[in-house]
């Protein structure tokens, strides 16, 4: 999959926020965190994924990270600084954060599992729209290949893959197959409108809002995102899931990017602070790799963290929406 394409704007982006705007650096040195930078762990995930890079300079910086293998702290906070020289974007956009959730889910039908995980559709073409989700909502799920609580299967598309546990103790990976091409709409904006959240509109608040009002008026607010995401079930190999760059994705180093301001593979630096949601840690700056993309991830300036793995990292996902610089890191 792509563990973005769904929409791939993480809890954090079902609500929106306007980012100030703030003075660029211009050298290594004037990066707020870059001192305090884990270069080492940075350039571990750096070789692992760079590979992805079709750029033919940032493939022989690639080749020289390899070559050199794992080094010290400050061997690697050198080997950034002599083989990059750093770009910034223009202004400042919005970092978001995602994460591989996991939820229990049934072979049929029972009780609250109610909502099907739908294979990709055989009559669904590569290009253009499908059915929106209230369409496709209303068939009936004779190929279902598990089942759901609606909010649950709904914040499963949210983040495009995650881990599915049946009550036998197996695990199957939920995978992304496909969506039905419709426009991305976060619930989050019409739900404050229509007064159903007057206190903080949040990750956790939605998942509440939802759990608690099952049924039609749930799927009503659901259904008010017409894009559908459609999956395939495999084993749970214990392995990262894997972003649209067909890579593992290293926890907190990977970021989803707008392929059109963006390549996949690229080194950036993201310099993230302001949270808007309470709770949230008030920066984030590391450095991290293009791997990933979403339907939500829209504009040069723009950057959905992934995270990891299971509940913490979901917890932390939801708090992040924080104004953003993004610094690319090109090779000299």
């Amino acid at each position: 999959m792509t563990l973005r394409a769904v929409t791939l704007a993480a809890f954090a982006a079902l609500i929106s926020a306007a980012p100030a705007t703030a003075a660029p650096a211009t050298a290594f040195s004037d990066l707020p965190g870059w001192a305090q930078e884990n270069h080492a762990a940075a350039l571990a995930a750096f070789r692992g994924s760079c590979g992805v890079a079709a750029e033919p300079q940032m493939a022989r910086v690639c080749g020289l990270a390899k070559a050199a293998g794992p080094l010290a702290e400050a061997e690697a906070r050198r080997f950034f600084e002599d083989n990059f020289r750093l770009d910034a974007a223009a202004g400042s956009g919005t970092l978001t954060a995602y994460f591989a959730p996991e939820y229990e889910a049934r072979r049929a039908p029972q009780g609250e599992f109610t909502a099907p995980v739908r294979p990709k559709p055989a009559d669904l073409a590569d290009a253009g729209p499908y059915a929106d989700r209230t369409a496709i909502e209303a068939r009936p799920a004779t190929d279902a290949l598990a089942w759901m609580k609606p909010e649950e299967l709904f914040l499963l598309q949210v983040q495009g893959s995650g881990t599915l546990r049946f009550p036998d103790g197996r695990r199957l990976k939920a995978l992304y197959a496909a969506t039905n091409g419709r426009p991305y709409l976060a619930i989050g904006g019409p739900m404050r409108s229509q007064g159903l959240l007057p206190g903080e509109v949040s990750a956790d608040s939605i998942r509440a809002w939802l759990a608690t009002h099952r049924g039609p008026q749930a799927q009503a607010v659901m259904q008010l995102n017409p894009r559908y995401a459609f999956f395939k079930l495999a084993p749970d190999d214990g392995r990262p899931p894997s972003g649209s760059a067909h890579v593992p994705l290293p926890a907190g180093r990977a970021i989803a990017i707008d392929t059109a301001f963006h390549a996949m593979g690229e080194l950036l630096w993201i310099d993230a602070d302001r949270p808007v949601l309470p709770g949230a840690k008030p920066t984030y700056r590391r450095l991290a790799l293009s791997l990933d993309t979403g339907a939500a991830i829209r504009g040069p300036v723009r950057a959905d963290l992934y995270l990891g793995e299971g509940e913490a990292a979901g917890d932390e996902a939801g708090r992040v929406h924080h104004r953003l610089r993004l610094y690319r890191l090109t090779p000299r």
